[in-house]
Parts: structure tokens; C-alpha cells; sequence
């Protein structure tokens, strides 16, 4: 363990709830964390949104799967936007291959838009409606068991993205070559760091989650069972 520089860490699940601010006890880790080595956080959403979750805390972000990234300023105390990417997309051909999944396996009940076209060129496929209520998208799907069975058909389909079971009840899809693997290899290219020099921590290592990437790959990687357990799970480092 004497060879790491930088930890990576997932959010969402990893240091704290889906959306949710960042609790006490994993603030304090970091703190602690940040005093021994170099911290970055390798996340699914946009790094605005990300800085506010973690309590504006002194880091670099990565965002949107590596679409974007920032480097934290001391003197402004907020992040500087070193890289924001966005890729054009076909919403018109996105729409109607959703269109067909919904008519195909029954998710034609929907609240809202049926597909969400982010500025980065993301897109969410909400199965139940960008304006689904919470409790209906909890119970959807909390083993993700519906979704794993039409995964690799969704993959097929959408073969210009990266897919992922996200959230609750729908598939997030990045442009592809982003992805965490990607922007986090990345990272280390312009900053001299070798793999082996790198920790990733992580909750969504299973078919389709957004970290499986990295969790396949030759980066060290350690597993969150849930976001409370962190301290101890990281007790060691």
C-alpha cells in the first residue's frame, strides 16, 4: 500500500446515498484521506451537482464519465472546468428505438418524457418517466433483475454508447468511449500515474453498473456493500 498517490472514489452508493448529500462521518474520512494522498471523485453526473453532494469539499471531479473534468481552485474555493465535452446525437432514431423496448416489454405506463437527452449527448432511458414518483421507481426494480434480463439486447441496440443499469429504474448511456475506465486512465496519462499507483472504491461493480468498467480492469478496486460501512471498509488505508 506504500506505492498508492490517488484514490478514486465512485459517489452515488460509494460515499453517500443516491443523490444525497454526502453524510458526516464519510466527510470526515476524506479529510483525513486527503492528508496522505491525492483524491478525485470518478462520477456519473455533472460535477456541478457532485461539488454541491460532497459539501463544496476540496477535490478534483470527474463528471459525466469523463466528459467532464475540474480541477479544484484553493483561492475561489470551487472547481475550475478544465475539459467539458459534448457529443451530438440522433434523438430522433434514440426515441424511437425506445419507443419499440417499450412496446416490446410493456413499459408503455410513463410520467413525463420517455427518454432524457442530456447537453453532454448522455441520454436516460427512464423506463418510468422522467417525472416517475419516488416510490414507484423504488419498487420497480430493487434487485435490477428486470433490466439485467433485456441488458445486452438495450447494449445491441444503443451499440454507440456505453450503457448502465442506473439508478432505479432506467438505463443511463454515455457516448461512447466514455466511461469511468476511460476517464479515469485518462487522468492518470496526464498526470504520471501508473495503474498500480491507484485505488478505486466502488459500489456498482455488477453487469451493468457504471463502475464495472473499472472493476474489470487492472486498477485496484475496493467493494462498498453500503455507503455507512465506508470508515471501516477504509480503515486500513
Amino acid at each position: 500500500m506504500n506505492k498508492i498517490k490517488l484514490i478514486a472514489f465512485d459517489l452515488d452508493g460509494t460515499l453517500s446515498n443516491h443523490k444525497e448529500k454526502i453524510p458526516a462521518e464519510n466527510l470526515s474520512l476524506l479529510k483525513r484521506l486527503s492528508e496522505k494522498y491525492k483524491l478525485i471523485i470518478v462520477g456519473a453526473g455533472r460535477v456541478e451537482r457532485i461539488f454541491n453532494q460532497i459539501e463544496r469539499f476540496p477535490i478534483d471531479i470527474i463528471g459525466n464519465y469523463g466528459m467532464q473534468y475540474a480541477k479544484y481552485n484553493s483561492a475561489t474555493k470551487s472547481p475550475d472546468m478544465v475539459r467539458s465535452d459534448s457529443v451530438p446525437c440522433d434523438k430522433e432514431a434514440i426515441s424511437q428505438k425506445v419507443y419499440s423496448f417499450r412496446n416490446k416489454y410493456g413499459f408503455t405506463s410513463f410520467a413525463g418524457d420517455s427518454v432524457e437527452f442530456h447537453p453532454s449527448g448522455c441520454v436516460t432511458f427512464a423506463i418510468l418517466g422522467t417525472k416517475a414518483v419516488q416510490e414507484d421507481k423504488l419498487s420497480f426494480d430493487p434487485t435490477k433483475e428486470k433490466r439485467r434480463k433485456i441488458y445486452k439486447e438495450i447494449t445491441e441496440a444503443f451499440s454507440d454508447f456505453n450503457v448502465f443499469i442506473g439508478g432505479s429504474s432506467s438505463f443511463d448511456m454515455s457516448p461512447k468511449p466514455y466511461n469511468k475506465y476511460y476517464a479515469l486512465d485518462k487522468y492518470c496519462k496526464e498526470n504520471n500515474i501508473n495503474h498500480d499507483e491507484v485505488i478505486f472504491v466502488g459500489d456498482d461493480f455488477g453487469m451493468g453498473g457504471n463502475d464495472e468498467s473499472v472493476y474489470l480492469s487492472d486498477f485496484k478496486f475496493i467493494k462498498v456493500d453500503d455507503y455507512k460501512n465506508l470508515p471501516k471498509i477504509l480503515e486500513f488505508l
